[in-house]
C-alpha cells in the first residue's frame, strides 16, 4: 500500500485538491481535481498529472454542499479509484500564520482556533481555509492535517522590513508586514540555481489573479510588495493594490462607503477590472483597443517597474529577474514592456525566447538574467507536508 498526501486549497465556493504519492525522500503527483460552485451547482472534475480527464460528478443545480461534504466525496473517490494508495495526511494552503507560526505545523484544535482568530486580518481566504480544515477534522479524525503558510517564507525579512511606523500597541495588535505568495516564492527560490547558477540578488514577480514582487538574497526573502493583507502592493485582477490610507479614510468619513462596501470595492471591483471598466483578465485587456484597457495594462507595467526599481536599491543590484504565475508565465507583452523600461539596469531581452515563454528570455549580452519559471505552490505544500509528517512520524 502506497502512502498518499492530499493537498487542499479552499476558496469560498470551491475546493481544489491533488493527491501525491509520498516516498521516503520525495513526492510525485498522481492526479488533481476540483469541486466548484459548491453553493449553487456543485460539480467535480478530476484529471491525471498530464491533464487527461479521469472522472466527473454533478450534484445538480440548487444542491449546495459544504467543504466537509466536498472533501468526503473527493476522499471516497480517491479510495475507489486509487485502491493501492492510502491517504495519511492532508496539506492545506493557509495564507496567514501570524506571529505563532513561521513554518508548517500539524493542525489541532488550538492551532485552528488561533488561525481562525486571524481571519479578521485576512477575510478573503483565511476563513474558508480554516473552515475546510475543521470540516475534515470532524469527518476524518484520524487523518493528519498540516497547515502550510504563505507568510512563512517572508519571515526572513529584516525586522526593519517587517514593521510599519505605527505605535507599539498597533504593532502588538498585529499590524505587521506579513507578505504573501510565499509558497510560490519558496518554489521559485529552489528553481533559480538550475537556470541562473550564482544569482544571489533576485527579484521574482508572481503575476496572476493576485500579484506581488519579492526581493530575495541568497534564496531568502528580504522584501515583498504585498503587505498586511491581500490588497496592498501591485494592482491585481480585481484587487486595488496600493491606495493612499488618507483617501480611504476620506471615503469612510464622507459616508460614500461603509466598511463592508469599501472592502468589497477594493477586493472585487478594483485593480485591472476597475481601471479598464470591462475585465481584469490580462488576456482580454491585451486584445482590447479601448483606451481604458490600455490604461490598465500600462498601470500594471508601471507598478511592476516602480517596485522593481525600489528592490534593486534594497538588494544593491540585480542578478536575475523571474516572471511566474499566470500572467508572468504567459504574457510576452507584459514581460517585454516591463523589461524595456528596465534597460537601465542592464536588462536586454531575446524577443524570440520571450515569445516562447522561456525559460531564459534575456539576450546573451544581458547583464541581468531574465527567466520565466512556472510556479508550483501545490508541490511545495506536498513537500512540506511530507517533511513534517516524516519528522513527527505520522507515516510510521
Amino acid at each position: 500500500m502506497e502512502t498518499g498526501i492530499a493537498v487542499v486549497n479552499c476558496g469560498s465556493t470551491s475546493l481544489k485538491f491533488a493527491v501525491y504519492a509520498a516516498g521516503s525522500n520525495q513526492v510525485h503527483l498522481l492526479y488533481r481535481g476540483m469541486i466548484d460552485s459548491m453553493q449553487t451547482d456543485p460539480h467535480l472534475v478530476v484529471k491525471d498529472k498530464e491533464g487527461k480527464p479521469l472522472g466527473a460528478h454533478e450534484w445538480g443545480e440548487g444542491h449546495a454542499i459544504d467543504h466537509g461534504k466536498a472533501f468526503s466525496f473527493a476522499f471516497e473517490w480517491c479510495e475507489k479509484h486509487l485502491p493501492t494508495v492510502k491517504l495519511t495526511a492532508v496539506g492545506h494552503r493557509v495564507v496567514l500564520g501570524g506571529e505563532r507560526f513561521h513554518g508548517p505545523v500539524l493542525i489541532d484544535g488550538d492551532v485552528l482556533d488561533y488561525l481562525a482568530s486571524l481571519a479578521v486580518m485576512e477575510p478573503s481566504h483565511q476563513p474558508y481555509e480554516v473552515a475546510a480544515a475543521r470540516s475534515i477534522a470532524g469527518s476524518f479524525p484520524g487523518l493528519h492535517q498540516v497547515a502550510c503558510f504563505d507568510t512563512s517564507f517572508h519571515r526572513t525579512m529584516p525586522e526593519i522590513a517587517q514593521i510599519y511606523a505605527v505605535p507599539e500597541e498597533m504593532r502588538k495588535a498585529g499590524v505587521h508586514h506579513w507578505g504573501f505568495h510565499g509558497l510560490s516564492y519558496d518554489y521559485i527560490s529552489r528553481q533559480i540555481p538550475k537556470y541562473a547558477p550564482g544569482a544571489r540578488r533576485v527579484i521574482a514577480a508572481h503575476l496572476g489573479g493576485g500579484a506581488s514582487l519579492c526581493a530575495m538574497l541568497d534564496g531568502k526573502s528580504i522584501e515583498t510588495s504585498m503587505g498586511f493583507g491581500g490588497i496592498s502592493g501591485l494592482p491585481m485582477m480585481t484587487r486595488s493594490g496600493d491606495v493612499p490610507i488618507d483617501a480611504l479614510l476620506y471615503l469612510l468619513r464622507s459616508k460614500l462607503y461603509d466598511e463592508a462596501s469599501l472592502e468589497k470595492i477594493l477586493y472585487q471591483k478594483s485593480g485591472l477590472a476597475g481601471l479598464s471598466g470591462t475585465s481584469g483578465d490580462m488576456r482580454e485587456l491585451e486584445n482590447n483597443d479601448d483606451p481604458r484597457a490600455k490604461l490598465a495594462f500600462d498601470y500594471f507595467v508601471y507598478s511592476i517597474v516602480k517596485y522593481t526599481g525600489t528592490y534593486v536599491s534594497v538588494l544593491g543590484g540585480l542578478d536575475a529577474l523571474v516572471f511566474t504565475a499566470g500572467i508572468g508565465e504567459n504574457s510576452s507583452r507584459v514581460r517585454s514592456a516591463v523589461c524595456e523600461k528596465l534597460g537601465w539596469i542592464g536588462i536586454s531581452l531575446d524577443p524570440s525566447q520571450n515569445n516562447k515563454n522561456g525559460p531564459r528570455i534575456s539576450s546573451p549580452d544581458s547583464r541581468v538574467a531574465v527567466l520565466v519559471i512556472p510556479t508550483n505552490e501545490e508541490l511545495m505544500i506536498a513537500i512540506h507536508t511530507q517533511a513534517l509528517a516524516a519528522a513527527t512520524r505520522v507515516f510510521s
